[in-house]
């Protein structure tokens, strides 16, 4: 009875539908992102805070600043964890040449399809409200996450407004996600 249940012509497309259908998943899906790492160990730059220069007289009505002649600090924050659990720092550096560009320290969270480090115009939320936010507003797209563990570095595209740009997001692009996301704050 089983071989000829697996001659009549229904089973083999019920099976080559299946077979389709898991194929399908298996590439949607990607599973195994899930239980395997990429680490990346990129060089951060090493930078000065802009810090008030000492007064030397009661009568000035505002501290001066001194600007450090090497790499700055711009804008910094911690990650929130989205739809997966995020840990590290962000941080948005100023280089020679006035060149922007934002490195993640420390990052910790899960792996997944089709990752994207995007600076964004929109506030970080915590819990479920805030995961599929970031793609309301404006934000630039700086490329693939990298890797989902370590330190690693994006060159901001010369002539970016940075104004505005308040958040940095971990974005699954395939299920227009976030994974974690973490707030700028002005350096200084």
């Amino acid at each position: 009875m089983p071989s000829r249940l697996l001659r009549t012509p229904l089973t083999w497309v019920v099976v080559a539908v299946l077979a389709a259908g898991a194929a399908a998943g298996l590439y949607w899906f990607r599973p195994w992102t899930l239980v395997t790492d990429t680490e990346v160990h990129e060089r951060l730059t090493a930078v000065e805070e802009i810090t008030p220069a000492p007064t030397t007289s009661a009568s000035t009505a505002s501290p001066a600043t001194t600007t450090p002649a090497g790499p700055t600090l711009v804008s910094r924050g911690e990650f929130v964890s989205h739809e997966h659990d995020t840990r590290g720092s962000a941080r948005i550096v100023r280089t020679a040449g006035d060149r922007y560009r934002l490195e993640l320290a420390g990052l910790d969270t899960s792996n997944g399809p089709d990752l994207q480090v995007w600076l964004t115009d929109q506030p970080v939320r915590t819990g479920p409200s805030g995961w599929h936010v970031f793609d309301d507003g404006r934000h630039v797209a700086l490329g693939p996450l990298k890797g989902n563990r370590g330190n690693q570095a994006y060159e901001i595209p010369a002539g970016t407004d940075l104004t505005g740009l308040t958040s940095v997001a971990i974005w699954c692009q395939r299920f227009a996600v976030s994974f974690g996301a973490a707030p700028l704050t002005p350096a200084g």
